[in-house]
């Protein structure tokens, strides 16, 4: 979230996010007063945030659907919360709220942080239970697991869980976040030194893409989904709203290749709302892009050629299968994305 005045530029230099989340857990022996019950939760998210759509990806591919509900908020926000303005009369209809300000309050009343999505609310008292994106989709794949659909996926094996904590620390230091630290930068120097930094990894998962499918193991795993939400909004918001601009994604044949082949993997392209991604960073970042102007491109198209990576082998969903299509009321718009071409 901006300040009051809605600035995301750090006029001083280098750009540091706020880190300090909810850190309660809905876990199966509910030692935090939230015990894995379904239908209990409700997971908020925005189809324009990246920290979100990692959580829409992972209830999708795990088949959570029925067990955990969704409330979408629109693209945009002002200075005090994200807002349900999707929904008739601009409320949610399962927590009543007008924003998701709302359930912050209803468990802190004085709440001195952003409003960030995802959320996961607690239905009955309308109070939000965590806002820490990072371990709410890995408790999604461990402490969720009997409610998983069959043919789940294994997102979160324990036989490679370092190897993914340690990519995982990799990415989001130097490309999740490092984008940010380009876009967000108030000076030359500190937007050199992020720029830098994030090619600096760009190149390093090209190597290490070039000769496997997935970026650890044979099979989709939470290093994908989390690296797969950048890729997606590089072109469209990135490369020019944030001067992440050595290359287009469309420039980097390894990356373009392995982000069509999931964008094309049901879970992935279709939480992909790119109406909703441009509309959020060209107006809500008005420090940035003063005029609230939105980019009529980059054209989409792209996205359904093929990729070529079945040829390095791999199986996306392991032993597991491909979920089903997404509910009715939770499909993306057809004009908000190539696959409805």
């Amino acid at each position: 979230m901006a300040d009051e005045g809605g600035k995301y530029v750090n006029p001083g230099g280098e750009f540091s996010r706020d880190q300090n989340y909810i850190t309660t857990r809905i876990t199966r022996d509910g030692r935090d007063g939230y015990p894995v019950e379904p239908g209990r939760y409700r997971l908020v998210v925005s189809r324009a945030c990246p920290w979100a759509n990692r959580s829409s990806i992972v209830r999708r591919l795990l088949g959570l659907e029925d067990a955990i509900s969704l409330g979408i908020c629109g693209p945009t926000h002002d200075a005090r919360s994200w807002t349900f303005d999707l929904d008739p009369g601009g409320r949610d209809p399962v927590l009543g709220y007008e924003r998701l300000q709302e359930a912050f309050f209803a468990r802190f009343p004085d709440y001195p942080r952003g409003i960030t999505v995802p959320a996961l609310v607690d239905v009955p008292t309308g109070a939000v239970v965590t806002n820490d994106f990072p371990q709410m989709t890995i408790d999604l794949s461990l402490e969720w697991a009997e409610h998983h659909r069959e043919g789940a996926p294994l997102l979160y094996p324990e036989h490679l869980r370092e190897e993914i904590d340690e990519v995982n620390r990799h990415v989001f230091r130097d490309v999740n976040n490092g984008v940010y630290r380009c876009g967000f930068a108030g000076t030359q120097q500190a937007y050199e030194k992020a720029y830098d930094r994030l090619f600096h990894r760009m190149d390093w998962l090209s190597e290490r893409l070039a000769g496997q499918r997935y970026l650890v193991g044979d099979t989709i795993t939470e290093a994908d989904v989390r690296l797969f939400t950048t890729l997606v909004r590089w072109d469209p918001v990135y490369h020019g709203h944030f001067k992440c601009n050595r290359q287009k994604l469309t420039e980097m044949p390894v990356l373009w290749a392995y982000a069509r082949d999931l964008f094309q993997t049901p879970g992935f392209g279709d939480t992909i709302d790119f109406d909703h991604i441009k509309r959020h960073y060209y107006e809500v970042h008005r420090d940035i892009n003063p005029t609230g102007v939105v980019p009529k491109g980059p054209e989409l198209d792209g996205w359904l050629t093929p990729h070529g990576r079945e040829e390095l082998g791999g199986r996306p969903f392991g032993d597991g299968t491909p979920p089903p299509p997404p509910r009715p009321a939770e499909v993306v718009p057809p004009e908000h994305t190539p696959l409805a071409a």
